[in-house]
């Protein structure tokens, strides 16, 4: 029996695919305009038995219920069980939402809190902002973690933070000062969101921005525990789908 997870995510959709009860195959692709189509070029290529959508569009491969869903918490919470056995607590920075959820300790959801109503602190917010400051989404990462700065980003809205950091180019501030503002004002909203939800450890960052080392190194300073950032931390959706569906 083939099982796919599938996770249509706003900037990329990944699918985890299950043969025999062994992962085979890590798939990701870019959503591009149409993600529709392109879910369906991964279910055509590896046509599974079964199959599960999660994510931003999930509800695209829905078909009339032939195709079920599951929540992204749901997904999440059951693939971050399955990575990290310990974890307690998942951030998630995704490209246009962010999610934090506690665990108990069986892997139950306690708490989740979910910014979707914008891009603010985004994966999409930190691509946007990179690029108006010339970095490439790398770079933009690997800023000194001790690096000193008053300055403060006072809008985390894309639009207006987009001007603000034109702006202060325009001043003639040193761009890696306005982005170390920029990373600053991420990881307090983040850490504000995990004070609302009682953070324990292990403490699990998935998404794309867990490739962030200078954001994870912030939100760590600040809560003062570790964060684990697993392999495969850009699947926890599509594996926990893929797990919850071949299990039921």
């Amino acid at each position: 029996m083939s099982v796919l997870g599938i996770d249509i995510g706003s900037r990329y959709i990944k699918a985890v695919l299950f043969e025999k009860g062994e992962v085979q195959e890590w798939i990701k692709i870019e959503t591009s305009y149409d993600p529709l189509n392109r879910s369906l070029e991964i279910l055509k290529k590896y046509k599974p038995e079964k199959i599960v959508a999660t994510g931003y569009g999930r509800h695209l491969l829905s078909f009339n219920g032939k195709i079920p869903t599951i929540t992204e918490i749901k997904a999440f919470a059951i693939g971050a069980k399955a990575l990290i056995s310990t974890c307690r607590t998942i951030i998630d920075i995704g490209g246009q939402d962010t999610k934090i959820i506690t665990l108990d300790e069986r892997g139950n959801i306690k708490k989740f809190e979910m910014n979707d109503k914008c891009a603010a602190g985004t994966g999409r917010f930190l691509e946007i902002m990179a690029s108006a400051l010339g970095y490439s989404i790398d770079e933009f990462g690997n800023i000194d973690i001790n690096l000193e700065t008053p300055l403060q980003i006072s809008s985390m809205c894309t639009v207006f933070a987009e001007s603000e950091v034109i702006s202060l180019i325009t001043k003639g501030l040193p761009r890696h000062e306005i982005a170390f503002a920029i990373h600053k004002s991420i990881s307090k909203k983040v850490v504000s969101m995990l004070k609302k939800v009682d953070i324990e450890e292990d403490i699990v960052f998935a998404g794309g921005c867990a490739e962030n080392p200078l954001l994870r190194k912030l939100i760590e300073r600040q809560i003062n525990k570790k964060i684990i950032v697993p392999e495969k931390h850009d699947y926890l959706g599509a594996l926990g789908a893929a797990i919850y569906l071949k299990n039921n």
